[in-house]
């Protein structure tokens, strides 16, 4: 059975159902807290009545700085929305690790971002060092992943679609919610992940819903593609891609054929003219919340809630 662990200003905690025990480590780090695993044991099985959860003041339980990696387009509802076809390339790309916010930290919108997107998105948190060349097999998992999180890929879809760039439009500070727990996992437990459901609301009304069965790339095969150029360290973050229903969509084809032939400053601004139109992107005051859970609740990364504000 999983265990579930929470950060707070002062320390970690171990989750047993609404109520959290303080875990008598001196770790610092995620890796740190990691490599205490018998602390962390130790204090889920405790006898005490512990703290509510709801009392508490949640952190990102991966702490920074760290490896922030993240793989594109990689459930099929996704690739379906962005208008591709046939078989995708597995990609990868960095985000800063100064863009992991609290799983309750407002997402700040920076001045100049007009359409600010919502990506929710399973997290692997490393748990051993995966050097470069490593081939990481289904059964070599619990060697590698430590722990699963919840996380949103927040995108400035304005920067990443006018300038190609991946890093910026997805970097800026608030822009990887990440929590509220993290779901140290047993080796029988990652037979469970197929099961996990990624769901995410805006101000209520659903926006995505998808199963890990939607996935292209499963865990195992992103870290042996992945092992072939980076490293990656315990307490290192891998998102593994969105499912579809986000709010940026591929023109339908006919409208995307005559924009083929305009300009490239003209086609911008006849695609960035339509997406003006689209209610579905953040905007100041709204509300997303985001789960990841089997059913059954064996494994339940707990639910973001994040508010949006423009920045002042």
């Amino acid at each position: 059975m999983s265990t579930n662990v929470l950060r707070t200003p002062d320390g970690w905690w171990a989750v047993r159902d609404d109520r959290a025990v303080r875990i008598e480590t001196r770790a610092e780090t995620t890796a740190d807290l990691l490599a205490d695993r018998a602390a962390v044991r130790e204090a889920s099985s405790s006898g005490e009545s512990g703290t509510p959860v709801a009392d508490l003041v949640t952190l990102p339980p991966v702490t920074t700085p760290c490896r922030v990696v993240a793989q594109m387009v990689n459930y099929r509802s996704h690739a379906k929305d962005s208008g591709f076809t046939g078989d995708i390339p597995p990609t990868f790309f960095r985000k800063a690790s100064g863009s992991v916010s609290g799983p309750h930290e407002t997402i700040v919108r920076p001045a100049h971002v007009r359409f600010l997107d919502y990506e929710v998105e399973l997290g692997l948190v490393m748990g051993a060092p995966l050097p470069v060349g490593t081939v990481v097999e289904e059964r070599d998992l619990p060697s590698y992943v430590a722990g699963l999180v919840l996380t949103n890929d927040v995108s400035a879809r304005d920067v990443q679609l006018t300038k190609t760039q991946f890093y910026e439009s997805k970097s800026y500070p608030t822009f990887t919610p990440t929590g509220p727990y993290l779901a140290l996992l047993e080796p029988d437990d990652f037979a469970r992940l197929i099961d996990l459901r990624l769901r995410l609301n805006v101000n209520g009304v659903p926006r995505q819903d998808r199963t890990l069965a939607d996935m292209i790339v499963r865990p195992a095969q992103a870290l042996t593609l992945l092992a072939r150029f980076q490293t990656l360290d315990p307490g290192d973050l891998l998102l593994t891609g969105t499912p579809g229903g986000t709010a940026l969509k591929a023109p339908p084809k006919p409208v995307e054929k005559i924009a083929a032939l305009l300009p490239p400053a003209l086609k911008w601004k006849a695609f960035f003219n339509g997406q003006a139109k689209n209610p579905r992107y953040l905007r100041n005051g709204d509300l997303v919340t985001a789960t990841i859970a089997t059913p059954d609740g064996h494994i339940d990364l707990g639910e973001q809630r994040t508010a949006v504000a423009d920045a002042t």
